[in-house]
């Protein structure tokens, strides 16, 4: 996947402050300036967010801190291939509602 890279981490109960927050699923994006200058990092970004909003509120589970990381691929590859990419590694990290 040069798209992107996803890492997941399951929050223990403990460090919700109440019951929406720990059902929630909390989502970080990072880019480094490997990718290019501050436009590029932002437009990938923003793809990236658009990608999640489309993608985790359908098939991502509860509980979950995920973070999206850009890579150098985001800018270029096509919007669907980045979708499919998130889907991909959601179901490889057993992150998704229905593993």
């Amino acid at each position: 996947m040069a798209g992107l890279v996803l890492q997941v981490r399951n929050r223990a109960p403990q460090e919700a402050q109440g019951k929406i927050e720990a059902d929630a699923v909390r989502v970080g994006f990072t880019v480094t300036k490997k990718v290019g200058n501050s436009v590029i990092r932002n437009r990938v970004r923003r793809r990236l967010r658009a990608v999640a909003d489309e993608v985790l509120s359908v098939i991502v589970a509860s509980g979950l801190d995920l973070v999206i990381i850009g890579r150098a691929g985001t800018i270029k590859c096509p919007y669907r291939t980045l979708v499919k990419d998130l889907k991909t590694a959601l179901k490889k990290l057993k992150a998704n509602r229905r593993a």
